[in-house]
């Protein structure tokens, strides 16, 4: 089969990849230590071999066939190859689980199974994934973040926004991590590290949808996109507050 990824593509993602990953392990190792990390669409492993500088020698990385071993910047021994549309299973668990922009990537229907695949990995998650109308190569399922933390939520976990406000303005780090970068916490892990504890009581109520701005100046014009898509991306909490702001408000009750 041919490879869906063009060469080009790892050429130009993975030292995007390293520079971000530089810029955000040592915010994330503020709170958490792993001695172990698993990424699942790790591409070439930029991610992974970040963390072997900052001494995790415990790392796999596991991607499609179509990643060229000769691009690796992780040991071969290191690489799983597995099909993600399929349920994945190892015999072990890590401390941390990596999925970087790679859920919109599959079909919608494997979303899920997707989500149930990473949270059997372990008790942490770093997750970020498109949101719609981001964009990008292959794109299938881009969705806002709290459609993925519904996902979460139902198998006992929770994100913390602790990256995000620490890399907004950080140019080193692409927009698309410094906009969709959350880390999701088994609840008894959340109440064993006082860190994260605190972290995840400290970002309570920040919105989880959001556009960086370096995203929106760079985006096509919105009329090329067409009011009827444009209003069905609008996640459901937002038509939510605007009939709760109708339900509370005399005159305007009176104009519907």
């Amino acid at each position: 089969m041919p490879t869906p990824y063009p060469r080009r593509f790892y050429a130009e993602s993975a030292p995007a990849a390293r520079c971000s990953a530089q810029e955000v392990l040592p915010v994330l190792f503020e709170l958490v230590r792993p001695r172990s990390v698993v990424d699942i669409g790790c591409g070439t492993g930029a991610w992974l071999a970040v963390f072997q500088e900052w001494g995790v020698q415990d790392v796999l990385g596991i991607d499609g066939a179509h990643v060229p071993r000769d691009r690796l910047e992780i040991a071969p021994e290191r690489f799983l190859v597995h099909d993600l549309t399929h349920p994945l299973r190892l015999d072990r668990h890590f401390d941390l689980v990596l999925a970087l922009e790679v859920a919109e990537h599959l079909p919608p229907q494997c979303a899920s199974l997707f989500v149930e695949s990473l949270v059997r990995l372990g008790p942490l998650v770093l997750f970020s994934a498109a949101i719609p109308f981001q964009g990008g190569l292959h794109h299938l399922n881009e969705q806002w973040p709290t459609y993925w933390a519904e996902r979460f939520a139902a198998r006992g976990y929770a994100p913390i926004d602790c990256i995000r406000p620490r890399v907004w303005e950080n140019e080193r780090v692409q927009w698309w991590y410094a906009q969709n970068l959350l880390l999701y916490a088994r609840y008894d892990a959340l109440a064993a590290n006082p860190a994260l504890h605190g972290a995840y009581h400290a970002c309570a109520g920040r919105p989880l949808n959001l556009v960086h701005p370096r995203r929106y100046l760079s985006a096509a014009d919105l009329r090329t996109i067409g009011p009827r898509r444009l209003l069905a991306a609008l996640p459901l909490a937002f038509w939510h507050s605007i009939r709760r702001r109708l339900d509370t408000k005399p005159a305007l009750r009176q104009m519907r």
